[in-house]
């Protein structure tokens, strides 16, 4: 899901980066250029050669230039139709000559609007740079003029061009050039001599371990102060490495470049490479960086007991890296010249149409978000969602996951959960004994009174029952049977061990029914195949006995023992039993 949501989102942005172009041959030429070129004239007034804009122009010359049609390159310049044929050729090759070498200025500020930056002069003039010779700078102008073809466009002044063949003359070649074999130096491979592609090529091992020794350099202060805390080194930092080294290496790379005299349209598309390495490096860190700082925040959310809070970090987590990646494609975009005005329009359009269109998903989002922050549930939690029953294992934007006790898997959309009646299990303080004993009606009431008050004393006596709230009570008389109400807490919060003492107490009140001589209700077709020996009157004799005790000593727990007593029973019971094997581990560890 995340790889199709991430495929989709890099899809539509390429998409509107493609619709902002005028056409598809400028839509190709942008893609290579990063789209500085990028113009949407109307057909009828569109220059073929680009030269509506200042960028257009100097991109378009660089790029005739860098192919070596110096013919096609002088049609940016500003000369008469007779000279163009014969000087053009010429002027533009000395003139490429000079913006590869010494030219200071970037064409990636260069004004994208026809009436070009009013911070380099007037809508008809624009100084975009200057040639740099020591401590002389000549400035390089251009100038809108008017096209019987193209209408208003943007050339190379005559004021620039009439310095061209001196300033030609001064320049002096790379004096690394003059050491090497002629082939590398003639020879070029898109607009680059082969020498310096072999530089770069060489240059990389070597960035690589610039970069690498400034991570090292960088780890430097963290182990000292994890030495100083006394704290492990649990190797975080080694996962953040890599990132670190792709943008320190990519940034060493771009400095050994820049002693290698690129020209400068290769250079221009040599610093975008660079600039989506460092950028790749950047946001790779940050994503690690978020899903470490996260966890952290969960364990000490979880380790502080905010289970809750420290499952909303998990979703949190999600959005905030979805976000990351986002903001990543956008800056990759920006590096490489797309107009991102144009993306964002589209992603504003886009997202309200996906708005409407997603509306159960974004349900499903914020209702997780909203079952998170209020802690309805959390994962590990024991719940009921309805009429079905399980575990829950997963919280993520969309849906719930829960395990059920089919050990089958239940999808709960977010959506529906927070709309839903939720029984969380794994909340309960403590369970409920509520059970309905049903005593022979032949009983005595002496007989049921030994009973009721044995019965009490017990509750009073074992140390998992909340005295204050456990009672047992005469409640009714339904057809020959003796109805006892039984109403309890078990002090626990495992099932596992509620079904234990459940046991344990059902198993001490029927020796206690056995005790007072009674025994449970049958039904009449139970007794018919079994033989009934009645009550033991031994034994009824002997409950009777204890109740005309009580009442003669005035001790006749009846409403209640009291509260001294009550207070003498709590815990004297020992649970588990003294005969146990799990008591007797608890005894002789």
């Amino acid at each position: 899901m995340k790889k199709l949501v991430l495929l989709v989102l890099l899809v539509f942005i390429f998409l509107q980066g493609l619709l902002a172009q005028s056409s598809v041959a400028q839509s190709v030429s942008s893609l290579l250029q990063g789209g500085a070129q990028s113009q949407a004239p109307t057909p009828a007034s569109a220059d073929p050669l680009g030269r509506e804009t200042p960028s257009g122009t100097v991109l378009g010359f660089l790029q005739a230039a860098q192919n070596g049609n110096y013919r096609a390159a002088a049609d940016y310049l500003q000369i008469s139709a007779a000279h163009r044929q014969s000087q053009g050729p010429d002027l533009a090759e000395k003139l490429n000559v000079l913006m590869n070498r010494a030219y200071v200025g970037s064409p990636r500020q260069l004004s994208k609007n026809p009436e070009g930056n009013s911070e380099y002069g007037t809508p008809d003039h624009q100084t975009i740079g200057t040639f740099s010779f020591g401590e002389a700078d000549v400035a390089v102008i251009l100038v809108r003029v008017v096209d019987p073809n193209s209408g208003r466009i943007w050339v190379f002044s005559s004021e620039t061009l009439s310095k061209v063949p001196e300033l030609y003359e001064n320049l002096e070649a790379h004096q690394v050039e003059t050491k090497l074999p002629p082939v590398l130096v003639r020879n070029t491979f898109l607009g680059m001599p082969l020498w310096q592609w072999l530089a770069l090529i060489a240059a990389i091992p070597v960035a690589v371990g610039i970069g690498w020794a400034v991570v090292l350099l960088l780890a430097i202060p963290r182990r000292l102060w994890l030495k100083f805390r006394n704290r492990p080194n649990l190797h975080s930092y080694s996962h953040m490495s890599r990132p670190l080294l792709v943008s320190f290496g990519a940034l060493a790379h771009r400095a050994i470049a820049g002693y290698l005299g690129l020209a400068l349209l290769p250079r221009l598309y040599y610093y975008r490479i660079i600039g989506v390495l460092v950028s790749i490096g950047f946001f790779w860190f940050l994503l690690r960086g978020t899903s470490l700082t996260m966890q952290r925040l969960r364990t000490r959310a979880i380790s502080a007991g905010r289970t809750g809070t420290g499952t909303l970090m998990v979703l949190g987590e999600r959005l905030l890296k979805a976000l990351v990646l986002l903001v990543a494609v956008l800056a990759v975009l920006g590096i490489l010249g797309f107009n991102l005005t144009a993306v964002l329009a589209g992603l504003g359009i886009g997202g309200i149409a996906v708005a409407f269109a997603a509306q159960k998903t974004l349900e499903n989002l914020f209702g997780g978000i909203s079952v998170l922050a209020d802690e309805v549930i959390r994962v590990g939690d024991f719940c009921r969602f309805g009429d079905r029953v399980g575990t829950v294992e997963d919280i993520s934007l969309r849906s719930t996951r829960v395990r059920t006790l089919e050990r089958t898997e239940l999808s709960i959309p977010n959506g529906s959960l927070a709309t839903m009646n939720v029984e969380n299990f794994t909340r309960r303080d403590k369970f409920l004994f509520n059970p309905t004993l049903g005593i022979r009606g032949e009983t005595s009431a002496d007989q049921l009174r030994y009973l009721l008050a044995e019965v009490r004393r017990m509750f009073y006596e074992h140390p998992k029952i909340e005295s204050e709230s456990a009672r047992i009570r005469f409640a009714s008389l339904d057809k020959g049977t003796l109805n006892l109400e039984v109403f309890s807490h078990i002090l626990t919060r495992d099932m596992a061990e509620f079904t234990a003492i459940a046991e344990d107490i059902w198993l001490r009140i029927m020796e206690i029914v056995e005790k007072s001589g009674t025994g449970f209700a049958v039904s009449s077709r139970a007794v018919s195949f079994s033989r009934d020996t009645g009550l033991d009157p031994d034994k009824t004799a002997a409950a009777e006995q204890q109740v005309r005790q009580w009442r003669d000593q005035h001790k006749l727990p009846f409403p209640d023992f009291a509260p001294a007593d009550k207070a003498a029973f709590r815990g004297s019971i020992q649970y588990p039993q003294p005969e146990s094997a799990v008591g007797k581990k608890q005894q002789n560890p």
